[in-house]
């Protein structure tokens, strides 16, 4: 899996042309969907291209139809699907107290409460039921998966570079006959 771009923040990424005067799809990340506009700045991944949106309307929650200067036709829209747009992490305000940005969890340190190693956070996932830290194990091997909620994961300090993994207890897959 690749990391995000050093000092940057994905804010979006775009999708399938949209009709043939140029619009594309765009799927934005920002709480308020429409926000994505307001950001002057907007690169992709590597930071090498700029892009400037002249216009956005909603396709559904979080899907937006854009009209991205220097864009005129449906080739030149097709050309933009999956591009994903960035903007420096300086330009973003400070998250308010138990809010983080995604970019500033990957590689935080895993550990137990009594500081014994677990991994290193790779991935923020969300599959719809809420969001999931995905650890690479310090061992090696396959992904560990927890919930990002203040039980499980009752300490995210960013400035020290961890957050603490209070793993939930198993749940036995067998029926209480009692």
């Amino acid at each position: 899996m690749k990391g995000p771009a050093k000092g940057r923040v994905l804010l979006g990424r775009f999708g399938a042309a949209h009709g043939v005067r140029g619009e594309v799809r765009l799927q934005s990340f920002t709480s308020d969907p429409l926000a994505i506009a307001a950001y002057d700045g907007l690169t992709d991944k590597s930071g090498t291209r700029n892009f400037r949106l002249r216009a956005l309307r909603r396709q559904g929650k979080d899907m937006l139809v854009a009209q991205v200067e220097g864009v005129d036709d449906r080739a030149g829209a097709e050309a933009l699907n999956r591009i994903e747009l960035y903007v420096a992490r300086e330009m973003l305000p400070a998250p308010e107290e138990d809010e983080f940005y995604i970019a500033d969890l990957i590689g935080l340190r895993a550990e137990t409460p009594d500081g014994e190693a677990i991994g290193v956070v790779v991935a923020v996932r969300n599959f719809g039921a809420g969001d999931i830290l995905e650890i690479a194990p310090a061992a090696g091997g396959e992904s560990l998966l927890y919930p990002f909620t203040g039980a499980v994961v009752p300490v995210v300090d960013i400035a020290q570079g961890r957050v603490v993994i209070t793993p939930p207890a198993e749940v036995s897959a067998e029926p209480d006959l009692h």
